[in-house]
């Protein structure tokens, strides 16, 4: 009916892109009722660590702890039976990890009584192909994330984190996979340090499961009527 907000919905996760706890619990409590999933970076747990999970989960929020993991397998195995250990339900490693630190951490996720969804990084929504090749790659990027994507999947990993633009190739490609994007910026909105982007309906159109918005509802004057329309335009749109 003309002039209700729309339902909650799960396919939405707001980036908590902020330096300390007390600005991230409010933006949360702003907007319970509108968003269930809210992701914790890196920047934010450094400041507030296991604390801020526990505040989130204590509201009844579910957290995905955006680590990107990146180290030796066993280092990697021991990280992820902490995670489960403190009830995140998503967390991040970097796909260029290589097979066998993949392999340890889905082990350890699966091991764990309720280990969490791992999700594959493959190439940053901040690099485009000169900063792909800068790195020693020179390919470009959507074939760069179809070849760390296999050998995640090949690993024993069922999550991935991509831009929109790989989003379609990669549901033809790993069409069971859990597609978790990034770089989302509603019709109009400035892109800042992202070089890989798309529009919300554009981004479950092509097959996301789950779409992260940061700046576009952190920064904005009312950050709940930012979150109300994104998923204004997140209705009707369904995953390829």
């Amino acid at each position: 009916m003309e002039g209700m907000e729309p339902k909650l919905d799960p396919r939405l996760i707001v980036a908590l892109d902020f330096p300390e706890t007390a600005p991230a619990l409010d933006l949360a409590d702003r907007l319970a009722g509108h968003c269930r999933w809210f992701k914790v970076g890196l920047e934010l747990y450094l400041a507030a660590g296991n604390a801020i999970l526990h505040e989130l989960r204590q509201r009844d929020f579910s957290v995905f702890l955006d680590l990107k993991l990146h180290d030796i397998p066993n280092t990697v195995a021991r990280a992820v039976r902490s995670v489960a250990e403190i009830g995140a339900e998503l967390l991040t490693v970097h796909a260029s990890g290589g097979p066998a630190m993949l392999a340890a951490a889905a082990e350890a996720a699966e091991a764990a009584p309720q280990g969490p969804q791992l999700l594959a990084v493959t190439v940053l929504t901040s690099m485009d192909r000169a900063q792909l090749a800068a790195t020693g790659v020179a390919d470009p990027p959507a074939d760069q994330v179809l070849r760390l994507a296999e050998m995640a999947a090949g690993a024993g990993i069922s999550g991935f984190v991509a831009s929109a633009e790989e989003t379609a190739s990669l549901r033809r490609k790993l069409p069971s996979a859990i597609l978790v994007i990034p770089g989302i910026r509603p019709a109009g909105a400035a892109s800042g340090d992202q070089k890989r982007t798309a529009t919300p309906a554009a981004a479950l159109a092509a097959g996301a499961d789950y779409l992260v918005v940061g700046r576009p509802i952190t920064q904005a004057a009312d950050p709940a009527a930012a979150a109300i329309a994104i998923l204004e335009e997140m209705q009707g749109v369904r995953a390829c």
